[in-house]
């Protein structure tokens, strides 16, 4: 592992303002431009919505592009490329026309492919009435093949990828059904995998599933050239469930209003009380802490990824519509110290910048 990478929140936000941002900028800027060309417009509106809305993962999931060194660029190409997959289908299965689980799984069948560097494309939008996207979806999965055929020894890293991947579309899937159908799709499934995770409800498992920080992990990992198949079992052990799970619960916190306002399925919401809500996120950061420690010697750099977490998305202006979120923020920024702290006022002065960063 890259012993190099920054150790320190100072050092960490100034490679991101200087290094990774504006690659990140760069890259969307050219998938922006071609989602403005795609034919229909529900497929248009909706990439263009994935990006308009959703700029700040790619800029989250870009800070692992530091681990990959020299291969910077290529390891911001693929993630933005992965992230963009990811938030699009998202949009088409969330706030589209369809709830059929068939279109659903075939649309993440990119998601897929984009792991394997010789799958052949195809039709994602088989089960669906929209179809002409110009090559879109197909060329964001070329794309992320095309970095991953720079990593040697690829097929000792892709059975994690598969895995993580597995579980994020299985996730899609289950979620996006009909409201009827939704909450005993995940239960059954979480069945499936209770034996992993003895020690979280199923909605916890299930906003496990959802993040894509360990395939970006994995994959800047790979792509700096400090890959092996021991390292890649420690990263996959040190992310997921926990580290991945906080993510995931941090973005359905702050979202918690907006998915009461459309009818979305939200996993806070099955907490019984506010205090049952804080004390499960204490714990989600105290094993995260316990199992990122197998990092070394980049244990710092991913602890500030954590402290990064809870820092930015606590400080996201939607959270002050949430009820007992001040509570909430006040406990989890004492909890992960004063680099959280640090992140949560960064945050909040970015927000007022990141438009004319990105050239909104």
């Amino acid at each position: 592992m890259n012993s190099k990478v920054p150790h320190s929140p100072l050092k960490l936000i100034t490679n991101c303002y200087r290094r990774v941002f504006p690659e990140v900028h760069a890259e969307l800027r050219e998938w922006k431009r071609k989602a403005s060309s795609i034919t229909n417009e529900e497929l248009r509106h909706q990439a263009l919505a994935s990006i308009h809305t959703k700029t700040f993962h790619c800029e989250g999931g870009g800070t692992y592009a530091l681990l990959a060194k020299h291969n910077l660029q290529e390891a911001v190409r693929f993630i933005v490329a992965y992230q963009t997959i990811s938030d699009y289908l998202d949009n088409l299965c969330d706030r589209s026309t369809s709830l059929d689980p068939k279109d659903f799984e075939l649309l993440h069948q990119a998601m897929y492919d984009a792991l394997t560097p010789d799958a052949p494309v195809r039709n994602y939008y088989a089960f669906r009435n929209e179809q002409n996207d110009n090559g879109y979806l197909k060329e964001l999965v070329q794309t992320c093949q095309r970095s991953l055929k720079e990593i040697d020894n690829y097929d000792e890293l892709q059975p994690y990828l598969i895995q993580l991947a597995s579980l994020y579309s299985d996730l899609q899937v289950h979620k996006h059904v009909t409201k009827q159908e939704r909450i005993t799709r995940l239960t059954t499934w979480f069945e499936e995998h209770k034996e992993k995770c003895p020690d979280l409800t199923w909605y916890e498992f299930s906003a496990c599933t959802g993040s894509t920080l360990g395939i970006f992990c994995l994959v800047s990992y790979g792509l700096g050239g400090q890959f092996s198949k021991e390292n890649a079992e420690v990263i996959f052990r040190s992310y997921f469930p926990y580290m991945q799970g906080l993510h995931i619960m941090l973005d359905y916190f702050i979202d918690q209003i907006e998915d009461e306002r459309e009818g979305d399925l939200n996993f806070c919401s099955f907490y019984p009380d506010h205090q049952q809500l804080k004390k499960r996120f204490l714990y989600f950061i105290q094993q995260t802490e316990k199992n990122l420690d197998a990092l070394i010697p980049d244990y710092p750099f991913h602890q500030l990824i954590q402290n990064g977490l809870v820092g930015m998305y606590l400080a996201d202006k939607k959270v002050k519509q949430v009820k007992h979120a001040r509570d909430v923020i006040r406990r989890l920024l004492k909890e992960t110290g004063m680099t959280a702290k640090f992140f949560y006022f960064n945050t909040k002065l970015y927000h007022k910048i990141r438009p004319v960063m990105s050239g909104r």
